[in-house]
């Protein structure tokens, strides 16, 4: 058993859980202001609003958009 050692996080985005942009943006093909123009118009992902400012997305959802940007439905 390993104690007080940090491992490094994946390089790549989890298939589960939450994300927030920052954790996702270097692989979004497009900017954050118009990823949620898309997302307002149901051609992204959902964001799941804890607070004014923490916004999260379903990482199957972001996966499933970052496969095929251009026919991505929510």
């Amino acid at each position: 058993m390993v104690k007080d050692k940090q491992f490094p996080a994946p390089e790549g985005l989890p298939i589960d859980g939450m994300s927030r942009w920052s954790q996702f943006k270097k692989f979004s093909p497009i900017s954050r202001e118009k990823f949620r123009q898309l997302s307002r118009d149901g051609l992204a992902p959902k964001p799941v609003r804890l607070g004014i400012r923490c916004t999260f997305y379903s990482n199957r959802e972001l996966h499933k958009f970052l496969q095929n940007p251009l026919e991505y439905r929510a």
